[in-house]
């Protein structure tokens, strides 16, 4: 299965994956050419999903085919270009910079891990890309596509090994 998401403005986009469009938002600075860490840019281009993360206190585990995994209290993403383990998961306190993966507000509830830069990972280029739940008010992300929970509940559902998310300018 194809997940395409198509923009509808600079952090306002469409996502559809084949049962109607839905709103979507993404970075703060479009859709395009992805060059830097923190740039705001959502990467361009067709990128496999991994798998789900979810806040096992506040969800159920998701059905779905993909692989499922809850995300602990000490779960990050490291964001530091020059660190070895840079676009990947880490236990937090981590020794250099890295994203909290549980939050306060609900984005990460559920989400699903985008393989952008991951295959190789190149430093700088870009770390921790998600599809996860969007701000009430569909705020732009740092890069992410972000959806309502209810959306992303069902598309989780039928996601399987294999299927790609399309991000179009």
């Amino acid at each position: 299965m194809e997940v395409i998401v198509s923009s509808r403005g600079s952090s306002e986009a469409a996502l559809n994956w084949g049962s109607g469009e839905r709103r979507a938002a993404v970075g703060k600075s479009g859709i395009g050419n992805k060059i830097s860490e923190g740039d705001g840019i959502t990467p361009a281009g067709s990128f496999a999903f991994r798998r789900v993360l979810y806040r096992g206190d506040r969800l159920a585990r998701p059905a779905t085919k993909l692989p499922a995994l809850a995300i602990a209290r000490d779960d990050g993403w490291c964001d530091a270009p020059l660190d070895p383990a840079y676009n990947r998961p880490v236990k937090l306190p981590y020794r250099s910079s890295a994203e909290a993966l549980w939050r306060d507000d609900h984005l990460y509830d559920l989400l699903v891990v985008v393989g952008f830069n991951d295959a190789p990972v190149v430093p700088g280029a870009g770390s921790a890309i998600f599809l996860h739940v969007a701000r009430p008010d569909y705020g732009s992300t740092n890069g992410c596509v972000a959806i309502a929970i209810d959306d992303l509940r069902q598309l989780v559902r039928v996601l399987a090994p294999g299927d790609r998310i399309s991000i179009r300018a």
